[in-house]
């Protein structure tokens, strides 16, 4: 069977026996896990844990050598532009081009998808306007604050209609309002629009009880599942509980 073809109803992402190295040192260790749709998975470690890397072989940053990934089907060593062309990826460091205006990023991504330019005006239009920031578009990226870039990068990375988002880290040095705007609209993509989700934290405090869970620690993983049923299964009373149980250390 070639496992590198889309299958009918596939999940959003398969990840199997994955592992990876730099020199000595390993990062993942034997990784598996699936996400289906509407799954809104919180990938949670430490800093060092190996999110960063797990979401550079997803997006083949880097190229694994051992185990597999499959996107939609897609198997990303074998058919790496039909499995990323499905992926809208938000990564930890910010991407927008400071000197373009937001409408002069949203374009640009656009245009490498290939849209046509009224099309892609239409959706810029919606997507902006359900991050709450159609009066900067044509503002530079650089007069924006912290948060309303990760709006904009959210904004963008939805531009092709992928069904699944990755996110790295992305509320990193934002403040509290800025944070819950944007788990609150991911949650609801996820809820109400059958998007998969797949966002690195090292926050507890950003993992809720609707979500699932991956806990990964020293490039393993420790638990996954919803996240009532890892707290049921580690006997404790709350995931921060669970997760300091579970690696031995006390998370953030």
């Amino acid at each position: 069977m070639d496992r590198s073809s889309p299958k009918p109803e596939a999940p959003p992402l398969i990840v199997e026996k994955l592992s990876h190295a730099f020199g000595r040192r390993q990062a993942l260790n034997d990784v598996s896990f699936e996400i289906n749709r509407g799954d809104r998975t919180m990938l949670l470690g430490l800093n060092g844990a190996g999110k960063t890397t797990l979401f550079s072989l997803i997006t083949r940053l880097y190229n694994h050598r051992g185990g597999s990934i499959r996107i939609f089907g897609w198997e990303i060593k074998r058919k790496p532009s039909e499995a990323l062309a499905r992926l809208g990826v938000v990564f930890q460091l910010p991407t927008l081009d400071p000197d373009l205006s937001v409408a002069q990023n949203l374009f640009y991504h656009a245009a490498l998808h290939g849209l046509p330019r009224r099309e892609a005006a239409a959706r810029i239009e919606r997507e902006i306007e359900r991050v709450g920031l159609t009066d900067r578009m044509h503002e530079k990226a650089r007069t924006l604050s912290g948060g309303q870039r990760r709006r904009v990068e959210i904004a963008r990375a939805l531009i092709h209609k992928p069904k699944m988002l990755l996110l790295d880290e992305p509320t990193v040095g934002l403040d509290i309002a800025s944070r819950q705007f944007l788990l609150d609209h991911v949650g609801m993509l996820c809820r109400e629009e059958g998007l998969a989700a797949l966002w690195a934290t090292h926050l507890i405090d950003e993992v809720d009880s609707a979500a699932r869970v991956i806990v990964l620690h020293r490039g393993r993983i420790l638990a996954q599942g919803p996240v009532p049923d890892v707290v049921r299964d580690t006997n404790s009373a709350s995931i921060r509980q669970a997760f300091d149980g579970l690696t031995g250390e006390r998370g953030e």
